[in-house]
């Protein structure tokens, strides 16, 4: 699949990549390659196959959350070693984005 020049400009904007000229063809042409095999592969068929997301029979294995309560004296200990706490809780920055 051969992309044309305005397209490879277009996806290098959704990108926001600024690419120069000699960029735009040396990635366009990387880009219609990696395309071209794509296309190649929606040709095989696929026929009776099973569609998978791994295929190494792993799962994830999780547990419960449990709340456990501390002893007073460790919650203590644990307040003492926070640079700042309040009411009974460590005191940290705020971290926004």
């Amino acid at each position: 699949m051969q992309l044309s020049k305005d397209e490879i400009q277009h996806i290098a904007k959704l990108a926001r990549l600024e690419l120069t000229d000699a960029e735009l063809e040396k990635y366009g042409g990387q880009l219609s390659a990696v395309l071209s095999y794509i296309d190649q592969l929606k040709e095989v068929d696929v026929t009776g196959a099973e569609p998978t997301a791994q295929v190494t029979g792993l799962e994830n294995v999780l547990r419960d959350d449990e709340v456990s309560d501390w002893a007073d004296d460790e919650r203590q200990a644990a307040l003492k070693q926070a640079p700042e706490s309040e009411n009974g809780f460590i005191k940290v920055k705020r971290v926004i984005e």
